[in-house]
C-alpha cells in the first residue's frame, strides 16, 4: 500500500499500521480521537493530552531529540512526525526503522487534510470525517461570530530571551487571522522572527503563548508596567494544535474575543 504524506513523499505500508509512534503532540491527541489510543505505543514527553496517556506509552524523548534504539524495540509499522516540529535529521534516521509519514501544515484546510489522510492510513475514514465535520461547523459558527468585531493589530510571541514572534505562513498566522487578528510581523523570510523591544512597545496587542515558552501572568504583569499595550496571556495549545483540538478552538476564541 502507498501513500501520500504532506511532503509530497510517497509511504509505503505492507499493512494497516497497528503500532504507531507519534512524535507530534498535536497528531497523538487525534490519534487517540481515531480511536487508535491501543495501537499508540511510543509518544514524546510533551504528548500531554489526554492526560493519562504518558502513564501506559513509552515516551522516546522529545519532539527535537529522540531515543532512536528505545523507538526500534518498540517495533513500531509506522512513525507519524511533522516537518516543523521535527527535524530532518530525525526523519532521515527513522526512516531506517519503520515507514515515516511527515505532515506539513500552515492553514486549517492543510490539517483537514492531514485528518482525512491519516483516517485513510488507519483504516477510520468515519472517525475522520466525523472529527472534519464538527471543525468545520464550529469554524464557520466563529467566522460569522467574529466578523462584527473590530480588527487588531497583535503580536503573538511564542518564547522570551529573546523574544520571538510568531510570524507569516505560520498555523498559528492563519488563526490569527481567523480571529480578525492582523499580525504585526510583516517580514516574511523569518516564519518566527526575533522581535527588537522597540518592535513589541509600539505592538497594540500582545498575546503571550503559554507553549512552547511558558509564559505566565506574572510576564504578563512584567510587559502591562512597560508598554502601553493590551497583554494578554493565550492558552497556545488553542492556537498551534492542528488536530481534534480545533473542535475546542472556536468556543475558546469567542471567550478569548469577548474580553
Amino acid at each position: 500500500m502507498e501513500f501520500i504524506d504532506q511532503l509530497n513523499r510517497i509511504v509505503t505500508l505492507s499493512k494497516t499500521p497497528s503500532r504507531i509512534v507519534s512524535l507530534v503532540p498535536s497528531q497523538t491527541e487525534l490519534l487517540v480521537h481515531l480511536g487508535l489510543r491501543e495501537n499508540i505505543v511510543g509518544i514524546t514527553k510533551f504528548c500531554i493530552h489526554p492526560i493519562d496517556l504518558r502513564k501506559e506509552k513509552t515516551v522516546v524523548g522529545g519532539t527535537k531529540q529522540v531515543n532512536f534504539n528505545k523507538i526500534k524495540s518498540l517495533r513500531p509499522d509506522i512513525i507519524i512526525c511533522n516537518k516543523e516540529e521535527n527535524t530532518e535529521e530525525m526523519v532521515l534516521q527513522l526512516q531506517g526503522i519503520a515507514p515515516v509519514w511527515v505532515s506539513n501544515i500552515a492553514t486549517i484546510p492543510e490539517s483537514m487534510e492531514m485528518i482525512e489522510r491519516l483516517g485513510k492510513i488507519f483504516e477510520t475514514p468515519e472517525k475522520a470525517s466525523d472529527i472534519i465535520s464538527k471543525i468545520n461547523l464550529e469554524r464557520e459558527g466563529f467566522i460569522e461570530y467574529v466578523k462584527d468585531f473590530p480588527s487588531k493589530k497583535v503580536l503573538y510571541l511564542i518564547w522570551k530571551d529573546p523574544y520571538i514572534a510568531a510570524g507569516k505562513n505560520t498555523f498559528i498566522d492563519a488563526l490569527l487571522r481567523l480571529n480578525n487578528f492582523e499580525n504585526s510581523v510583516i517580514e516574511k523570510e523569518s516564519r518566527y522572527p526575533e522581535i527588537p523591544w522597540e518592535e513589541i512597545e509600539k505592538a497594540e496587542v500582545v498575546l503571550l503563548s503559554t507553549e512552547p515558552y511558558p509564559f505566565k501572568d506574572a510576564h504578563v504583569k512584567e510587559l502591562r508596567n512597560k508598554i502601553d499595550a493590551e497583554v494578554k496571556l493565550v492558552d497556545g495549545e488553542y492556537f498551534s494544535w492542528y488536530g481534534s483540538r480545533l473542535i475546542k478552538a472556536f468556543d475558546y476564541f469567542k471567550t478569548l474575543r469577548k474580553e
